[in-house]
């Protein structure tokens, strides 16, 4: 069997997993160690998020005529890659968390919702809070002054009663 045929269904997984997610962000994990590298897996795998080590080759051919094509230039050297499936903001957000814990852990860079973002741009995308958080805040700041209203009307209601 030729190695092209080998390697095919490996590409093929890759461009699975690109063609269903919403970010991808690319990691440079050198210098962790074995307990560290199970935590970070451990961390994003209950977030929904695929984790995965690809030869740079791989990813580059899986990547190839996607919105993800412009991470092929930071394609060097071990490259660890996490697909955001249901939540954009999750892997660049989990990550930084980890970081802040394993500071040998660095992006590299990420593509979000179609926008190529490089290291620095990657961790500002990370402070973003989970689309369900911003939704409970506008929820909260709406009701507020509902709330508000419907207090002072009754008291102004038993006032004049």
């Amino acid at each position: 069997m030729a190695k092209v045929e080998l390697k095919q269904p490996i590409v093929d997984e890759i461009k699975g997993f690109v063609k269903d997610a919403k970010a991808v962000v690319l990691v440079d994990y050198r210098g962790l160690t074995v307990a560290q590298d199970t935590e970070l897996r451990k961390q994003l795998r209950e977030a929904g998020i695929v984790y995965k080590v690809y030869k740079n080759t791989f990813l580059n051919f899986a990547f190839k005529g996607t919105e993800f094509e412009a991470l092929s230039q930071d394609l060097n050297g071990p490259t660890a890659v996490a697909f955001g499936i249901d939540d954009a903001t999750a892997p660049a957000r989990i990550i930084n968390d980890m970081v802040k814990k394993m500071p040998k852990l660095e992006f590299k860079s990420g593509v979000v919702e179609g926008t190529y973002y490089d290291s620095k741009g990657i961790q500002v995308i990370a402070t973003i809070p989970s689309r369900e958080v911003l939704i409970s805040r506008l929820l909260g700041s709406m009701q507020s002054p509902m709330a508000n209203l419907a207090r002072v009307l009754k008291q102004i209601a038993e006032k004049a009663a």
